[in-house]
């Protein structure tokens, strides 16, 4: 095995996804905790404990206690490098997490006890599904009085549409609550709550006959559990890691991550059996990570990561070969090389440089406008790598500018802003106004402060009557300029400049879908 093989791996590459509220960021600080990458774990909104979360550092996402940007946090666990990147599960910044979803090679979801599966979950899940994406399910918040874990397992089963195998098993829940039981080591570990620091010294309890199980839990949960285990043992098949490895079977884990309950069993099983960095599609082949060539693409722009430096950083996930800093890489959409001399790896805001990186790990680099979200970078290949698509937003407003000295600056805050991907922007051909669409209304409130904050240029949002924003197209060249023609003011342009029909109602989409058959809709625009 040579060096590139060895590195890889030694890699593992996941997104931690969910409904907001679930936990899961608690869950991603308790990861880095067991990681050693912190000592102590921050709460997320709270204002007895001094240290605030590590994941979220966006003066807005302190304010309100959510994730609104991805975070990339590397660290080793017993010789293991993980790159982990904590999504915003909150609905409105979902775009931002699909992109994510395109860079990791597995997932984690968090699953409230109390709520069980909600709408955001599925939706995500059905992101997975479009790559076959390998899941784990954590069931988060058992010190709370939650449903029962049987019932949580077919909901899963059934909103999801995966089978599932329990890993962990609770002993009680709630008030009651005393600690997990490992089925895949086989080992039981009882631990005292603690908020921040970890606790090593759990009682370990080999076998199930154990009387010491009885003596910490007492005799009915102790009898329980025998009969829970029994029975799912029954019931669930053993893990086949194929079946997990191709998206179609979720090991599942019950804890409770703020209390750091159950959260290293997941770890430690997470380690053995999830994939390694895997190979991607490109237009033109399959690439796999252990060629000698370095390639990657960029899934995620970040502006003024550093309020001090106006900063842009290009996240890149390297899917081949290896990345060396100071070396020049082609940028296969300018077909022009440029060299990354200042290239960092995350640790959450805390950045470092690196000088080298393997397939699987994230680097940011430091880009002066050159790079733009799903751009693919080589050692000279010219195939780009698939899948990085915008949807069509759903809400749209016009903006508009309140201080008209101030006009350059809106103009690059907004182009700047849509380059990272957090809305997008589209600009009438007739009387060039413009429109930026979102897919939920908390995106505007964030436009709104990043642009005073981070371009001194302030503006209103005026609501539109607009239903869709559908890019088109023909083969029938004659055809689509008809319909330019005749459907003029109604056509803007997206950010990339490709024309776009602004429909006002689905009943009149309809119609004029039905008047030119030759034209075709799309509502996401990778067609």
């Amino acid at each position: 095995m040579n060096k590139l093989e060895q590195e890889i791996s030694k890699r593992r590459t996941f997104g931690i996804i969910a409904h907001p509220d679930a936990g899961k960021t608690t869950l991603t600080e308790k990861l880095l905790l067991f990681g050693g990458a912190i000592n102590k774990a921050g709460a997320v909104k709270s204002n007895k404990i001094d240290t605030a979360t590590k994941s979220d550092w966006m003066e807005i996402e302190k304010q309100r206690g959510i994730s609104v940007a991805t975070s990339v946090m590397g660290f080793e666990y017993k010789d293991i490098k993980i790159n982990l990147l904590d999504t915003p599960g909150h609905q409105d910044f979902a775009e931002d997490t699909y992109r994510t979803l395109t860079a990791v090679d597995s997932v984690v979801m968090v699953i409230d006890c109390v709520k069980g599966v909600e709408q955001q979950t599925e939706k995500l899940m059905e992101v997975c599904r479009m790559r076959n994406t390998p899941v784990i399910c954590f069931i988060n918040k058992l010190d709370r009085e939650g449903r029962d874990p049987y019932d949580l397992l077919d909901e899963i089963e059934e909103k999801l549409d995966i089978q599932v195998k329990p890993l962990t098993w609770p002993i009680g829940m709630g008030k009651t609550f005393k600690g997990v039981y490992n089925l895949y080591s086989k080992n039981l570990l009882l631990f005292q709550p603690s908020k921040q620091q970890l606790n090593a010294d759990g009682i370990e309890i080999k076998d199930l006959e154990d009387e010491r199980l009885n003596k910490n839990v007492g005799d009915t949960l102790a009898d329980q559990l025998r009969e829970d285990i029994e029975l799912i043992e029954g019931v669930y098949p053993e893990l086949d890691q194929e079946e997990y490895l191709n998206g179609k079977v979720a090991p599942v884990f019950f804890g409770s991550a703020i209390n750091s309950f159950g959260v290293k069993e997941m770890l430690d099983t997470f380690i053995n059996i999830s994939p390694a960095p895997k190979e991607r599609e490109t237009e033109d082949r399959v690439i796999k990570p252990n060629e000698d060539k370095f390639s990657g693409f960029v899934f995620k722009i970040h502006a003024n990561m550093d309020p001090k430096h106006r900063n842009r950083i290009a996240f890149v996930r390297i899917c081949s070969g290896k990345f060396e800093r100071g070396s020049s890489y082609l940028n296969v959409r300018h077909d022009k090389k440029f060299r990354f001399s200042n290239a960092t790896a995350f640790m959450a805001q805390d950045k470092e440089t690196v000088d080298e990186a393997y397939p699987g790990d994230i680097v940011g680099l430091f880009d002066t406008g050159n790079l733009k979200i799903g751009d693919t970078l080589s050692e000279g290949e010219k195939g780009i790598y698939k899948g990085i698509p915008s949807f069509s937003p759903e809400i749209f407003k016009e903006v508009i500018n309140k201080d008209a000295m101030k006009t350059k600056q809106l103009d690059k805050g907004l182009t700047q802003l849509m380059d990272e991907g957090v809305a997008q922007l589209f600009t009438f051909e007739m009387g060039a106004r413009k429109v930026v669409g979102v897919v939920g209304n908390l995106q505007f409130e964030v436009i709104q402060h990043r642009l005073k904050n981070e371009y001194g240029a302030s503006c209103d949002f005026a609501p539109m009557n607009l239903y869709k924003a559908c890019w088109f197209s023909s083969t029938d060249k004659k055809k689509l300029d008809e319909f330019v023609k005749s459907k003029h003011r109604h056509i803007a342009r997206d950010k990339d400049g490709k024309l776009v029909f602004m429909a006002e109602t689905k009943a009149w989409l309809q119609m004029v879908q039905d008047n030119f058959p030759e034209i075709e809709f799309h509502f996401q625009s990778e067609f």
